[in-house]
């Protein structure tokens, strides 16, 4: 199965992998910006988001990326990665790194990682909202949690829209068979120079992934956003867009 994806612009290839929290329409306001740069800016769906559906049996969702690349003749690209995206850009940095020209980590995951009390808790209170069909509750739970305070009324009313999108694809394919393929990546495999971006509204599991990261990564930089919460790519896009920028035109 191919993911749902789209292309825009030429030049260097960025391949945009978007937060669990939303899908690729999370990057509208990169995609412009990267473009106009001189990028050939990819972006896609992950599984069960956006266009892209839960597929049956198993499936490598970062041998998927790069089939994807493969496909459009990309044999390079700059990878930028929020929360659930960065767990996957990490993942296919470590295993294709001749692949990978920089790595930019917007609030990142890592597979492996010790969830806190408080991710523990949201993670709960999640899926009994879900079982109980309080879809809209569950939407309402994630909303608060990861968009910051000061990210205004039409950026949550996006993250909902994505969110709720999300769920209904999911609950929808429950009794879909899938097996995902999910490995924890090798960091020392990781070669490019990588970007390490945290909000300081966010949980402390993404501070701590990041200062690990910038501890074991070679070349890696960390920046914290002391206005940020988990998804500053959306709450303040032009900042953002600067910072990805400057990285990527090193």
């Amino acid at each position: 199965m191919t993911p749902a994806f789209d292309v825009t612009g030429d030049g260097p290839a960025v391949l945009l992998l978007h937060s669990t929290v939303c899908d690729r329409r999370m990057w509208d306001p990169q995609v412009a910006a990267l473009a106009a740069a001189g990028h050939r800016v990819v972006r896609l769906d992950l599984v069960g988001h956006g266009d892209t559906p839960v597929p049956t049996g198993r499936f490598d969702e970062a041998e998927a990326a790069v089939k994807l690349l493969d496909e459009l003749g990309v044999t390079e690209t700059a990878l930028v990665g929020s929360s659930g995206g960065g767990r996957l850009a990490l993942e296919i940095a470590a295993r294709r790194p001749d692949r990978v020209t920089a790595l930019a980590l917007l609030c990142t995951a890592l597979r492996g990682h010790e969830t806190s009390p408080e991710l523990d808790a949201f993670d709960e209170r999640e899926e009994a909202l879900l079982e109980a069909g309080d879809v809209a509750g569950a939407v309402d739970l994630n909303v608060d949690l990861w968009v910051g305070p000061e990210a205004d009324d039409a950026t949550r009313e996006r993250v909902r829209v994505m969110q709720r999108h999300a769920f209904d694809v999911q609950l929808a394919a429950e009794d879909v068979a899938y097996e995902p393929v999910r490995t924890e990546p090798d960091l020392s495999a990781i070669t490019a120079p990588t970007l390490l971006v945290t909000g300081a509204h966010d949980l402390p599991d993404f501070r701590e992934i990041a200062v690990h990261l910038a501890g074991v990564l070679p070349k890696a930089r960390h920046v914290e956003l002391d206005w940020a919460g988990h998804l500053p790519s959306l709450e303040r896009p032009d900042e953002v867009n600067a910072l990805l920028l400057e990285f990527l035109a090193v």
